[in-house]
């Protein structure tokens, strides 16, 4: 995606997040990344945003796609773009209110569908039938990670790609946190993108996109086949 258009498209998303965390209870947002993704200092909201970016462009390289599945979807902020690059659109979650009330200001394309993680299992999902899957920043959070990557393979279809992003959780990134406010305890993350690597580099090839950035690695972002 050209720099002009990934602005336009990251202004009217963060104003849209802006708008819903002024309407609703502090904290009740944070673990979708709303603070991230509307942070006032400039530094920390070009480093989250970039992350995104830097998935478009890899993501543009591979389009058109029959069907996308949105992995840990949260806010929303992939969806208008994958919509625009796939015949069909999964987005799933098991926190939708995030999506939902972004939806007040962004509605949904009629190519999207949501799944509502508590309602439908991932297995449910039909097997061997996306092209593509992203997973940004949401497997730091999954307690069974091994049984969640499984599913998500099996899913895939045979030559189908897996895209996933996450925090390095390094010393520089906990340092990075606590200077961007206790909005970024961090929590709820179970484990760092190392972890999450080890674990798919055992049934998959690795292939990587970008680090965010090579001297101060705070996210790391890459691709995944099949092997």
């Amino acid at each position: 995606m050209k720099t002009q258009d990934f602005n336009a498209y990251k202004t009217r998303y963060r104003n849209a997040i802006r708008q819903v965390l002024a309407e609703s209870e502090k904290g009740r947002l944070d673990e979708a990344g709303f603070p991230a993704y509307s942070h006032r200092n400039p530094v920390i909201n070009y480093l989250f945003w970039q992350r995104l970016h830097k998935v478009m462009d890899h993501v543009e390289t591979l389009a058109p796609f029959e069907n996308i599945l949105d992995f840990g979807c949260g806010s929303g902020v992939m969806l208008p773009y994958l919509s625009g690059v796939s015949k069909h659109v999964s987005a799933f979650d098991v926190d939708l209110l995030p999506l939902q009330r972004v939806q007040k200001y962004i509605p949904l394309a009629d190519n999207v569908k949501v799944f509502d993680a508590t309602q439908t299992a991932l297995g449910e999902l039909p097997a061997h039938s996306f092209d593509l899957i992203t997973a940004l920043d949401v497997l730091e959070h999954v307690q069974d990670l091994p049984a969640t990557i499984n599913q998500i393979f099996a899913l895939l279809k045979p030559n189908g790609q897996l895209v996933v992003s996450g925090p390095t959780e390094n010393v520089l990134y906990q340092i990075g946190r606590k200077l961007a406010g206790p909005e970024y305890s961090g929590a709820y993350h179970e484990r760092g993108i190392a972890e999450i690597k080890s674990d798919i580099a055992r049934l998959a090839n690795i292939k990587p996109i970008a680090t965010l950035y090579w001297y101060l690695p705070l996210f790391e972002v890459f691709s995944v086949t099949r092997k």
